[in-house]
């Protein structure tokens, strides 16, 4: 155990990562310290998280609601603002682990300032590893710190391959629920409607990622991630419909054993295991009971009722600047979709255009990312 707690910046500390990771630091006070937490526009859940945790300073996104909480604080803690905020907060000494937990592209910067400033990653942002896998594992190397994966099915990876060989593995195989939307009729799509997709039936997530698990475009995200965390060709990471969400991932080895992590449906579990790595240590939760699981099932993904998940797959081996033309025109179809401004079915189409119309830069630095990334966007909204 460390000599004195280490200290924690959690930006995007009002999202359902957020909250969770604050509850796993509630749990262990004598190994973790919040001092920065960072929000966007919620500074009344943000207020309560600092009248409890006591952080050295917040940032707020939104520059109107941060001088609105400075008012509410009344001096009590320093209340930073906009991207410069944030980007302020990963720059501090008194941080040691930063959970980037922002919603999509947003997250990529003020995690790759982090890494240049040596802090250890918890990532729970995977568009930044979508968007820019090969500048951000090259920092990692370079800036030598570490960085462990908070979504359930790379934290399940991570687990499996505890004392294994790197080059005795021969297939990753994540598991997905297949979403709201699993035995839906294909012909009854056209009339999803946000209400509908928001009903996820085992996770309780923020907005966007619900609706991309509805579309399964978050698993086609979570495939270009493994890519990058666990360095194997698209064609060595599978995808399962599981829907019980039961078992997070597996990985197969050359003998053709298979180890799967398994555990109720927790983000808690991953966190810590994020924020303890490579310790393990008491998680106070429900417990697995195999008798009273009664089954679990597995199925092949519909490729054609879910045409995100192929689409992923052809951005990642497309590879160079084609993976975050297919974030960004994700994140501004999924929005356009929240607002009711097109169809369930026309997220996956305008993706699609997108990347058809998008000429690769192969070798991308990060300001062809940052290129590709506004060209996208615009694109993406002009089909909106």
């Amino acid at each position: 155990m460390a000599s004195r707690p280490q200290h924690i910046a959690i930006l995007g500390a009002t999202g359902s990562i957020g909250r969770n990771s604050l509850e796993v630091i509630r749990s262990l006070p004598d190994r973790f310290r919040v001092t920065y937490l960072t929000a966007n526009t919620n500074i009344d859940l943000l207020r309560e998280q600092i009248a409890e945790f006591h952080p050295l300073g917040v940032a707020v996104l939104n520059e109107r609601q941060a001088d609105k909480l400075r008012s509410m604080v009344g001096g009590s803690v320093e209340v930073l603002a906009g991207e410069q905020g944030v980007m302020e907060v990963v720059r501090r000494d008194d941080v040691d682990i930063v959970i980037s937990s922002l919603v999509g592209f947003a997250g990529v910067r003020p995690t790759a300032e982090a890494i240049r400033h040596r802090k250890h990653i918890a990532l729970a942002n995977k568009e930044t590893l979508v968007a820019a896998g090969s500048y951000i594992t090259g920092l990692v190397a370079e800036y030598g710190v570490r960085l462990i994966p908070v979504d359930s099915e790379h934290s399940a990876i991570l687990q499996c391959l505890a004392g294994e060989q790197q080059n005795q593995v021969t297939r990753l195989i994540l598991t997905a629920s297949g979403g709201p939307f699993l035995h839906t009729p294909a012909d009854t799509f056209s009339n999803i409607t946000v209400d509908d997709a928001l009903r996820h039936p085992n996770w309780k997530m923020g907005s966007k990622v619900t609706i991309d698990s509805a579309t399964l475009m978050n698993k086609g995200l979570e495939v270009i991630e493994a890519h990058w965390l666990f360095r194997l060709p698209p064609e060595k990471i599978d995808v399962v419909i599981h829907p019980q969400s039961i078992i997070h991932s597996m990985v197969e080895f050359v003998d053709g054993s298979i180890k799967a992590q398994l555990g109720l449906p927790d983000m808690k579990l991953p966190i810590q295991y994020a924020l303890t790595f490579p310790e393990r240590v008491f998680l106070n939760g429900g417990r697995l009971s195999f008798p009273k699981l009664e089954r679990m099932t597995f199925f092949e993904p519909d490729l054609v009722r879910f045409p995100a998940l192929p689409i992923a797959y052809e951005a990642l081996a497309s590879g160079g600047t084609a993976p975050a033309v297919l974030n960004a025109a994700n994140e501004i179809a999924v929005g356009a979709f929240l607002d009711k401004r097109i169809g369930f079915t026309a997220i996956a189409g305008i993706i699609r255009q997108s990347l058809d119309r998008h000429t690769i830069h192969a070798s991308p630095e990060f300001e062809h990312i940052l290129e590709a990334d506004a060209w996208a966007r615009t694109t993406a909204m002009s089909m909106v």
